[in-house]
């Protein structure tokens, strides 16, 4: 692959360094056999803290907090522990709009972002809260007033803010200001219905995408760079899915088939409709290009097979070292800059992968590249800046 192959669309990283990230099982997604709980493996404060400190100590440059209202970690009170048990990882905290008053929302991430000296990023979630049904416009329209609070806490002196939704007056934003710089945390976003795209398009920084094939996967890429060029902006494009890598392609394809060779197919259905996202455009697709698909690849070395018992992500990679480091490039050629992965069990994986094919990758942070972290201790309220 070249180093200086462009990549077809309009991002905002063109340089082919890319931000490796695992993920920690907050919401009872670890088995070592899908579908089939195993105690050691559930959700507990220790053992998500082990996926991040492993990772940490890996080399991987961020990790994934996700959230649901299931038994498990919240991610923001999780993440602050982390945050002082960690050394180099960032955190990516998935946060439902809706949840948190905006502006304390703001000062909770802020507060999070001092803890870890700017090792903080944001995965924007726009879904109903537990217990609620609301419209699909509606829903975006309250995400776009949160995040629009958001920005303002993290950038202005002060608020006056009237929409729909929120109305607020806030003489001083002190109490909210982010030890990240020039625009605060950078917000990650996933969705593919076109109120989502529409949100990530104008106010987001890195658009997630769910396992498709190449061909779609470009669709959606150009889609969403001509629609952030609509607001004259340029983002960057991350790729959340699994990994099983192993020495050889036999090796890989076997543990592929050994995850789910205990499930009960209405077993991981019940799994699978937990999630809030179980109907979601985006996993209807996936679930599409399964049924479509021979012995669950949807094309050379994506096995989907994981979405047989999982909302949201639903398809790994699956080779040999070699196999998926040239995957990867092809993902990279692409303009895809952030990598989500997981693996079951997620231990296990994290080590794998970061034995195998970790360290051959052209490795950032993009809120480093992107120049959100200072280099030195930046003034703010909480650091050296003026006490009122």
């Amino acid at each position: 692959m070249s180093d200086t192959l462009s990549p077809p669309i309009e991002i905002r990283s063109p340089e082919r360094k890319v931000e490796v990230s695992w993920f920690s099982a907050l919401c009872g997604d670890d088995y070592e056999y899908l579908g089939v709980p195993n105690g050691y493996l559930r959700s507990s404060y220790d053992h998500c803290g082990d996926i991040v400190r492993m990772a940490d100590r890996l080399g991987y440059q961020n990790i994934l907090l996700p959230s649901s209202f299931v038994v498990g970690q919240e991610p923001l009170p999780f993440a602050s522990a982390m945050a002082a048990q960690t050394e180099n990882i960032n955190q990516l905290i998935a946060v439902r709009m809706g949840e948190i008053h905006p502006p304390m929302l703001a000062r909770h991430l802020s507060t999070i972002d001092h803890i870890a000296k700017g090792r903080m990023t944001v995965n924007i979630i726009s879904s109903d809260l537990p217990g609620e049904r609301i419209e699909s416009e509606a829903r975006y329209a309250k995400s776009r007033e949160v995040i629009e609070i958001l920005k303002q806490c993290w950038t202005q002196d002060s608020i006056s803010f009237h929409g729909e939704h929120y109305h607020l007056e806030i003489p001083s934003t002190d109490a909210a200001k982010p030890y990240q710089q020039n625009g605060g945390p950078l917000l990650y976003f996933g969705g593919i219905s076109p109120g989502a795209k529409a949100l990530c398009a104008e106010h987001c920084d890195v658009f997630l995408m769910w396992p498709e094939t190449e061909e779609r996967l470009g669709e959606t890429m150009s889609e969403m760079s001509t629609l952030a060029a609509g607001f004259d902006r340029k983002i960057d494009f991350g790729l959340r899915i699994h990994m099983i890598v192993r020495e050889t392609e036999e090796e890989a394809r076997a543990a592929a088939e050994k995850l789910v060779s205990k499930l009960d197919a209405e077993k991981g259905e019940e799994i699978k409709n937990r999630a809030q996202d179980s109907k979601s455009a985006g996993v209807l697709r996936q679930d599409e290009l399964r049924a479509q698909s021979e012995n669950d690849y949807i094309e050379d070395h994506v096995w989907s097979g994981v979405g047989r018992a999982r909302s949201g992500c639903g398809s790994a990679i699956v080779g040999n070292p070699d196999q998926v480091y040239e995957k990867l490039q092809r993902y990279i050629d692409m303009g895809m800059r952030s990598f989500i992965f997981s693996g079951y069990p997620h231990l296990d994986e994290c080590e794998l992968f970061a034995k195998h094919v970790l360290p051959r990758l052209d490795t950032t942070k993009l809120n480093i590249a992107q120049g959100r972290l200072p280099a030195e201790t930046p003034e703010t309220p909480l650091t050296f800046g003026e006490r009122k």
